[in-house]
C-alpha cells in the first residue's frame, strides 16, 4: 500500500462523544454524495488494488453546487446503537498506549513464525513444509485463550480453521470473515535488503516489520484481534444475537487449493447455499484521490487464465539451422501478442464504470472529465471521451479490460543443438465483462495467421485448428497451464437496496472517524472497487452474493497494495493496525444489531 498510515498518537482518542441519533442504513444511503478513486490493482497475489493518479490538469469545481445525487450516492456513518456502550468502551481501550503495545505483541509474534507457502507443495501430512502451521496454531491458542475456550473451532485438512461464535437467534444469517495464515516466501538473495530481518517482527516505535505484517497476517490478527475484541465482549457478558464465523485458509498465496478450497464445502454444509449474510475478506483500503479520501471495498474480482504456448520443431546441429528455430518462432509469437493487446472499453454498469462515476464528487477532478462522466450514462460520445481520458492512466485501463503478461519462457538445452521445443506462459486477468471462453477464443484467433506463416500444425485448447493431414514444419500448441481458468466473480450488489453494502459503507465511515476522533459523513467517501487479483473468496461464491474484499488500511492515496507487500521491507504502522481493529469491531457490532440483513 505504499507509505503506510503515519497518524500520530493523538489520533487515537480515549473517549468518544455522545452518539448522534441512530441512522438506518437503507434510508440514509442517498444523504450525501461523494465519490471515488479509479484505481485499485493487485500485484501479487493477492490482492489488492491500485489507485488512480491524475495525469490531467486540475479544473475548478464547486463541490456543493455541482454534485449529482443520483450518481454514487453515499450513506451516513453507522454507529452501533444498542451496542453503543460496548463499542464506546472498546474504543476507549483501543486508544490507550497499553492496548497498542498488546497489538504490537500480537502481530509481531505472528510475524516471527514463517508460515511461507510455496507453489506445487505436496499434500498436508506428506510435505513437511506444512508443519510450521502447528507452531502458528499454538501461538494463537496461547494468545487468545477466551476465544478458543468459547468459540467452536473446526479444523479442516489439519490447518484450515473455522471458528463459530454462536448467536442467540439462529434464524439470522451469520457474518462470515475470512483471512489467510500463509505468506509469500522471502527470497534468500533479498534478505540483505531488508532494513530489519523479514521474520523478526521488529517494532521501531511506529511500525512492525516483517513478512506478513501487511499481507495478510495483519488481517488474520485483525481477525484474531476481533477475537480479542470478542474476549473483551465476553468479559463484559456480551452474547451476540447473530452468529459470527471466522474462516482462515493457509495457502492463499498459492491459490488456496489445500486451504480455502477444502474450507468451502464445510462452510456450505454448516449454513447452506446463500446461508451467510455477507462475507468480508482481505482487499483494498482507502486513500486520497483528487482531493478526497476514498475507500474502495472490492465488489468484484477479475478472472484468471494461464496459457501455455508451445512450439515444437525438428532438432539438429546448430551449424545447419533452418530459417526459424522453435525459439525464434516463439519469439515472433510473443512479440505479436504484445503488439495486439485486448480491446478495452469502459462499459456502463461495470464495477470500473461505477468507480469512474464516483470521481465526479472529488473537488480536483478535471472539469471536462467530470462533465463527460456525468453525461456518459445517456451519451455514448461522452462515454468514449471519458474512456479515452481515463485510459491515460494505464493502471485503470488494466483494471477495466482483460490483460496479458508473458511471465515465463523456456527453450533450448545446449548451445550447439537446435531447440526441439520452446514454450512460454502468458497470464491473463480477465475483465468482469468477459469470460474464460472469450479469452481462449481471442488467443486462438490471434495466432492462427502466425501458425500459417511458419507452416505449423496448430492445436488450441484441445481443438485442431489446422488440417491434420496437411504437411507441417512443426507444431504450435495452446493449452491451459497448471490449473483451469477462473471466471470473473459475480459483482456484489451495491445499489441503495443492497443492505450489506450500505452497512459496510456506514461501518467504514464510523471506523475511520472514530480512529481520528471526528464525527460526520463527509470525511470519507465510499466507492465500489475491483480486485485485479484473486483472493480465497473464489471458493466461497455459493455462500453469499454479498462478498467484499476490504482491509481498511491507508494505501498512499487509496486501496492499493501496501509498501513491501510480496517484496522487501514489508511493514505496517501500529496506528493503521489499531484502526483495522476498530473497523472489525464496529462491523461485528453493526451486523449484530441489524434487522435488515
Amino acid at each position: 500500500m505504499s507509505p503506510l498510515n503515519e497518524k500520530s498518537d493523538q489520533l487515537l482518542p480515549g473517549t468518544w462523544p455522545p452518539p448522534p441519533p441512530r441512522r438506518a442504513v437503507a434510508s440514509s444511503s442517498a444523504s450525501k454524495i461523494v465519490a471515488l478513486r479509479t484505481g485499485l490493482v493487485v500485484l501479487a497475489v493477492f490482492a489488492s488494488t491500485f489507485l488512480w493518479r491524475s495525469p490531467f490538469g486540475i479544473g475548478s469545481y464547486n463541490f456543493h453546487e455541482q454534485t449529482n445525487a443520483d450518481i454514487c450516492p453515499q450513506v451516513s456513518e453507522l454507529i452501533p446503537s444498542s451496542n453503543f456502550d460496548l463499542w464506546e468502551t472498546l474504543g476507549d481501550t483501543y486508544g490507550t498506549d497499553a492496548f497498542k503495545m498488546r497489538a504490537v505483541d500480537w502481530l509481531a509474534g505472528a510475524v516471527r513464525i514463517p508460515t511461507e507457502s510455496y507453489d506445487q507443495m505436496g499434500p498436508v501430512g506428506v510435505d513437511p513444509r506444512w508443519d510450521k502451521f502447528n507452531t502458528f496454531h499454538d501461538y494463537m491458542l496461547k494468545s487468545f485463550p477466551l476465544v478458543h475456550s468459547t468459540l467452536e473451532l473446526t479444523k479442516v485438512n489439519t490447518y484450515g480453521l473455522i471458528y463459530v461464535w454462536k448467536g442467540t437467534d439462529s434464524s439470522l444469517k451469520p457474518l462470515l470473515l475470512a483471512a489467510h495464515q500463509d505468506v509469500v516466501p522471502v527470497e534468500e538473495t533479498t534478505i540483505g535488503q531488508w532494513l530489519h530481518p523479514p521474520f523478526s517482527g521488529y517494532f521501531d516505535g511506529e511500525r512492525v516489520w516483517g513478512r506478513g505484517s501487511q499481507d495478510d497476517k495483519s488481517g488474520l490478527i485483525g481477525e484474531l484481534f476481533i477475537r480479542t475484541a470478542m474476549e473483551s465482549m465476553l468479559e463484559n457478558k456480551f452474547q451476540p444475537t447473530r452468529t459470527v464465523v471466522l474462516a482462515s485458509g493457509f495457502d492463499e498465496e498459492t491459490s488456496g487449493l489445500h486451504g480455502a478450497q477444502t474450507l468451502a464445502p464445510v462452510l456450505l454444509e454448516m449454513f447452506g447455499e446463500n446461508g451467510y449474510a455477507m462475507l468480508v475478506d482481505e482487499g483494498s483500503g482507502y486513500g486520497e484521490q483528487f482531493g478526497r479520501v476514498i475507500a474502495t471495498p472490492g465488489v468484484a474480482e477479475k478472472g484468471y487464465l494461464d496459457v501455455m504456448i508451445n512450439v515444437a520443431s525438428p532438432g539438429g546441429h546448430s551449424s545447419l539451422p533452418p530459417p526459424h528455430t522453435s525459439i525464434g518462432m516463439l519469439a515472433d509469437i510473443l512479440v505479436n501478442l504484445e503488439k495486439n493487446p485486448f480491446e478495452v472499453h469502459l462499459e456502463k454498469g461495470s464495477p470500473t464504470y461505477l468507480m469512474a462515476q464516483c470521481l465526479i464528487h472529488t473537488p480536483e477532478l478535471p472539469t471536462s472529465l467530470r462533465r463527460d462522466i456525468i453525461h456518459a450514462e445517456h451519451n455514448e460520445r461522452a462515454l468514449r471521451r471519458a474512456e479515452e481520458e481515463l485510459f491515460g492512466n494505464s493502471m485503470f485501463k488494466s483494471l477495466v479490460g482483460t490483460t496479458q503478461a508473458i511471465d515465463l519462457v523456456h527453450g533450448g538445452v545446449k548451445v550447439n543443438a537446435l531447440p526441439e521445443q520452446a514454450w512460454a506462459v502468458v497470464n491473463h486477468r480477465i475483465s468482469t465483462q468477459s469470460s474464460v471462453v472469450a479469452t481462449k477464443q481471442r488467443d486462438t484467433q490471434l495466432l492462427k495467421s502466425i501458425a500459417g506463416e511458419f507452416n505449423l500444425s496448430y492445436t488450441a485448447f484441445g481443438a485442431r485448428i489446422t488440417d491434420a493431414d496437411a504437411p507441417a514444419f512443426g507444431i504450435l500448441t495452446l493449452s491451459e497451464a497448471y490449473t483451469h481458468g477462473l471466471e470473473p466473480a459475480a459483482v456484489s450488489p451495491t445499489g441503495q437496496d443492497a443492505v450489506p453494502y450500505q452497512l459496510l459503507s456506514g461501518t467504514i465511515k464510523t471506523a475511520y472517524n472514530s480512529h481520528r476522533g471526528v464525527l460526520g459523513d463527509d470525511s470519507l467517501l465510499i466507492s465500489p472497487g475491483i480486485m485485479s487479483g484473486n483472493t480465497d473468496t473464489r471458493y466461497y461464491w455459493k455462500l453469499t452474493e454479498h462478498i467484499f474484499r476490504y482491509g481498511h488500511s491507508d494505501g498512499n492515496g487509496g486501496g492499493s497494495l501496501g509498501s513491501g507487500v510480496h517484496t522487501v521491507n514489508e511493514a505496517i504502522t501500529i496506528s493503521s493496525f489499531v484502526e483495522m481493529i476498530r473497523f472489525f469491531t464496529t462491523l461485528i457490532l453493526n451486523v449484530d444489531e441489524s434487522e435488515l440483513l
